[in-house]
């Protein structure tokens, strides 16, 4: 984030700790349970929102030399992302074109490309069609027309994305992001490294995983033995990019910073700075690292998600003590998230149906959340 961002926001928090006010929303919002319930509006989102919008698949730093791949079927379609043999990054439908298997699973690093395991057919990476056992078996095989289905990618500010519709236009990451690419490009992600995935998944709609990183109301009250000693409650700082958001949280630290010279100010290590990328990312930058949360529904369900944690670090574990260390940070993470706000998560799901309300109200102090919830009405309409 450039210094001159840093040393506003800093200036905003402060003014209102000292107010003991936060950021607000223009009015209370309030969003109809079917929101979170309808078959109709999950079928539409999933239709919409994950397959013809770019998807973050991971850093840069998962995939950095030639041959390196991941795969992802959260979405409901097979997707294979590679970096080829020039460092570019593409990605296709894990798809063999001959009887339709996979190609490859989980991630790892190839050589010569990739081979079915059914058949033995061979892709290069750049998808091409290469080896056929048996070709004359084929007669009339055109391999330039049976390579692997490519979808679009882009590769940037050290993130990839991709958009799984394979009849997808060219992706524009940066109007994509409304304004926030270069900040995001500040952070020098491609220096980062990859330390730890975990898959979670939970009863509750997609939307809800997201939901509970949107607004510091709760730190206090379900909080109180992990984060909420080290957060400023009902405190955030909020402004959206396009259909994406900033909210910023600042730490009790950050008063620290009330006798320091503003040129010195380094906002980061007094917040935790959550990036709501839309669709289905909440982008935290940590004091000392990065965690994203990409949601996903799982297909059909609206009462059920599937998600990843990726952790990052700005440097490589190379001993013991730098693996206990961010050991712990991923224990807190997970601590806070997965058992405290995800059981809340699920009860909240499980009353949804039971016609207590007709609407979910966020108040003006969760002006993140709100914002969320009409950029995906907004993209759906």
């Amino acid at each position: 984030m450039q210094h001159a961002t840093q040393v506003d926001l800093t200036k905003r928090i402060l003014s209102h700790i000292d107010d003991k006010t936060t950021d607000l929303a223009s009015d209370v919002t309030r969003n109809p349970v079917q929101s979170y319930t309808c078959p109709d509006i999950l079928a539409r989102e999933q239709a919409v929102l994950f397959r013809d919008y770019p998807l973050l698949m991971g850093f840069s730093c998962q995939i950095p030399d030639a041959g390196d791949h991941l795969t992802d079927n959260k979405t409901g379609l097979p997707i294979l992302v590679v970096r080829t043999g020039d460092g570019t990054v593409k990605a296709f439908l894990n798809v063999c074109r001959h009887r339709g298997n996979t190609v490859a699973d989980g991630c790892g690093r190839v050589r010569r490309g990739f081979v079915c395991a059914y058949h033995g057919w061979v892709y290069d990476l750049d998808g091409k069609l290469i080896g056929v056992p048996d070709e004359r078996s084929f007669p009339g095989l055109d391999r330039d027309s049976h390579g692997l289905r490519e979808l679009q990618a882009v590769e940037k500010y050290g993130m990839i994305w991709v958009k799984p519709n394979p009849k997808g236009s060219p992706i524009d990451i940066d109007d994509h992001l409304g304004g926030l690419g270069p900040e995001l490009g500040h952070y020098g992600f491609d220096g980062y490294h990859h330390y730890e995935t975990r898959t979670i998944r939970r009863r509750m709609n997609w939307k809800i995983g997201i939901d509970t990183f949107l607004e510091p109301y709760h730190f206090a009250v379900l909080h109180k033995a992990t984060v909420g000693p080290i957060f400023i409650p009902n405190l955030c700082l909020f402004e959206g990019f396009g259909l994406n958001g900033r909210e910023t949280l600042p730490r009790r630290s950050i008063e620290a910073l009330r006798d320091q010279p503003t040129d010195t100010w380094d906002l980061i290590p007094h917040t935790a700075i959550v990036y709501q990328l839309f669709p289905n990312t909440a982008f935290v930058m940590q004091a000392d690292h990065v965690e994203t949360w990409r949601m996903y529904p799982v297909n059909g369900r609206t009462d059920e998600c599937i998600m990843d944690l990726d952790f990052y670090t700005p440097e490589p574990v190379a001993s013991d003590s730098a693996r206990g260390h961010w050991d712990r940070n991923m224990d807190l993470a997970i601590r806070t998230v997965d058992e405290e706000d995800f059981p809340v998560s699920e009860n909240i799901q499980f009353g949804l149906p039971s016609e207590a309300q007709d609407v979910v109200t966020y108040g003006r102090n969760e002006p993140a959340l709100a914002y969320f919830q009409k950029a995906v009405q907004k993209a759906l309409a």
